[in-house]
């Protein structure tokens, strides 16, 4: 038996989101039925619709940040239950590979499947018109209904507000885990955050937490730099020349601890630009999606060598999201992580063309759609 449900899906790319009609299938062997409340708004699914990140098959159903309501569960299934609460989780990480008996499982190798459209068997579970339609990193959450792997669902707690908490699928470990574990933000430090968005909001809240003394936003739009300070920053800038020149004269000439990158596109000139803001044996972050073609980074390999700079790569704040999650819905619930005030606006799916253009215009930190 399928169900009809309203999705927003990206027919060609570059394109917009259209609000069609999709016959979603019944779960199968350790998958669930999902019904979402509240989809995140993510820079990463644009990403794909403006054409910088490729997906494996067209069309395709948007949304990797998202919370909802098991709706029915398919066979084997054993940790949860129709009408548990769940955030989607868009690495369902398979616990047995290299990288998650590591500890690593950001890094599952079952991330294969996040551009590939189809669940874990190599099936599809979406369907428009007869067509096949991919679900992005397995989830769909730009979807009232979609079938997700059973590890893609993390139960939380039924007093949690789903239209708050589901912006921990993505956005906010992300930036945390940019400035606490990629950066290695001590006490004491001097952090710049390229970008105050969804991402670097959190990095701004990660650095925060961690001690950092001082936190430089870095952000052309007045408003970012505005909820940048609100949020834990102690100093926002409009562009990186300012910031490294404040670092610089906090520190004696040397410059910030780290520098993360967590701009809407990344460029080359935006690393080399967080290369040159930082102290010798600094590191520079890299969170931030680029076009999958951009390669060249203007950075001098014999500063990179004898300053022994470091430039690192952060997926998921490098976190394992089953133990993430909880620990930051411990936070939410101590008040020490912001999760209410991250929302800038909500709106309905048929919007979703609307609420990409005000990421876009920067009048939102975050935009959910809300079902």
């Amino acid at each position: 038996m399928t169900i009809t449900s309203r999705a927003a899906v990206l027919f060609e790319a570059p394109g917009e989101w259209e609000i069609v009609e999709v016959q979603v299938d019944e779960p199968k062997e350790h998958e669930v039925l999902v019904r979402y409340v509240t989809a995140g708004l993510c820079h990463s699914d644009d990403h794909v619709a403006k054409g910088d990140v490729p997906m494996a098959h067209l069309p395709m159903c948007g949304g990797h940040e998202g919370a909802g309501i098991v709706e029915a569960v398919g066979p084997g299934v054993r940790n949860l239950q129709p009408g548990d609460h769940i955030i989607a989780a868009f690495i369902p990480s398979c616990g047995h590979c290299r990288w998650c008996a590591s500890g690593m499982q950001n890094l599952c190798d079952n991330g294969a499947f996040m551009m590939m459209g189809t669940q874990l068997d190599g099936t599809f579970r979406m369907h428009h018109k007869g067509q096949d339609v991919a679900q992005t990193s397995l989830v769909s959450t730009f979807s009232e209904y979609a079938v997700i792997p059973e590890w893609g669902a993390l139960k939380i707690d039924k007093d949690l507000p789903l239209q708050s908490v589901a912006l921990l699928g993505c956005g906010v470990p992300t930036g945390w885990g940019s400035a606490v574990n990629a950066a290695q933000v001590r006490p004491g430090d001097v952090v710049i955050v390229m970008g105050t968005g969804g991402i670097g909001i959190n990095a701004v809240q990660g650095a925060k937490h961690a001690g950092a003394a001082r936190i430089i936003a870095v952000d052309p739009v007045q408003f970012k730099r505005e909820s940048a300070l609100k949020l834990g920053a102690t100093d926002a800038v409009e562009n990186m020349t300012q910031a490294t020149d404040l670092a610089q004269s906090l520190t004696n000439g040397q410059g910030a601890d780290s520098a993360i990158v967590t701009v809407g596109v990344a460029k080359g000139e935006h690393v080399g630009q967080a290369f040159a803001s930082v102290r010798k044996a600094g590191t520079v972050v890299l969170t931030a999606v680029s076009n999958i073609d951009e390669s060249n980074i203007p950075v001098n390999l014999f500063e990179m060598a004898m300053f022994q700079k470091r430039i690192q790569g952060a997926l998921f704040g490098m976190m394992s999201p089953q133990a993430a999650i909880p620990h930051f819905l411990n936070l939410y619930k101590q008040g020490q992580l912001h999760l209410d005030e991250l929302v800038s606006k909500r709106y309905p799916l048929e919007q979703i063309n609307t609420a990409y253009a005000d990421m876009h215009a920067g009048t939102n930190i975050r935009g959910v759609v809300d079902f």
